[in-house]
């Protein structure tokens, strides 16, 4: 499988390294990538092609990855237009829709949209995935096979859904950061050193994740383990629970599932 990257960022050069490490070979991956500093790091630490602009060798792939930002992803595809036969096409562009990027390509259908989430860095991301109905099952397999050097993926039955991924786990890595200073705001308010705490806070988001994603039981099963009657995590747990934490969350969500609904209106309006 050739695969040609639009884009050398830092998204496309973890896809790069893992799949890489998955067996495939530089000769089979390429990048177009504007800027030359970018060309010669991705040539350096891979091995691949890059080019400063698409040509007839990087039009040769069977996948073409869309990793260019998404403000300028409709001049990137216009080079594009009218020159794709066979590819199936990758976007892993944040709120750029289906029918968008079909648009600016012509009228292509062939289409996936893909939401990483920037744990893929360290190939522990998971990736939000949705196809046009074009797209075989072949197709799907070869695109869980390239996602899969960034994580985990899972598909989803509508494009609809893909706001509520956004949401959820696309923007989630920030939220858990944002938890992780929290805790470690408070262990510091009650004594500990900067340093202590964020180690304290950090192991504890790493374990606990690892025990539910290697658990059978549902996450309220595991807390409930933990919270004894009348002890210290039941005490914390009221608290939170006066404070309404899971509402919050669920408000959090819906704002960012709106405002990404309401950023693909506006990446994809022509007028703009």
């Amino acid at each position: 499988m050739k695969i040609t990257f639009l884009g050398g960022g830092n998204m496309a050069s973890a896809l790069i390294g893992g799949l890489l490490k998955q067996g495939f070979v530089a000769a089979d991956l390429q990048v177009v990538e504007l800027y030359e500093a970018a060309r010669e790091r991705l040539q350096a630490d891979f091995g691949v092609r890059a080019v400063a602009q698409l040509d007839a060798a990087a039009l040769d792939c069977d996948v073409l990855v869309l990793a260019v930002k998404p403000q300028q992803m409709r001049e990137a595809l216009a080079p594009v237009s009218g020159q794709l036969t066979r590819q199936l096409v990758v976007s892993i562009a944040a709120g750029l829709r289906l029918a968008d990027l079909s648009r600016w390509l012509g009228g292509y259908p062939t289409l996936v949209r893909a939401m990483p989430n920037t744990p893929a860095l360290i190939g522990q991301g998971i990736t939000g995935l949705v196809a046009d109905a074009s797209v075989s099952e072949v197709g799907r397999e070869a695109v869980s096979r390239i996602m899969a050097a960034a994580g985990s993926s899972v598909w989803l039955e509508n494009e609809s859904q893909m706001d509520a991924v956004t949401a959820l786990s696309g923007s989630g890595p920030a939220y858990v950061f944002y938890f992780i200073e929290a805790l470690q705001a408070g262990g510091e308010a009650l004594g500990l050193t900067a340093e202590t705490a964020r180690l304290l806070a950090i192991q504890t988001l790493v374990g606990a994740s690892a025990l539910a994603a290697s658990s059978t039981e549902a996450p309220a099963v595991l807390r409930e383990r933990v919270t004894s009657k009348g002890g210290t995590t039941e005490a914390a747990l009221k608290s939170m629970t006066a404070d309404d934490f899971s509402a919050v969350i669920q408000r959090a969500l819906s704002a960012a599932a709106a405002r990404g609904a309401e950023m693909g209106e506006q990446l994809g309006n022509d007028n703009a």
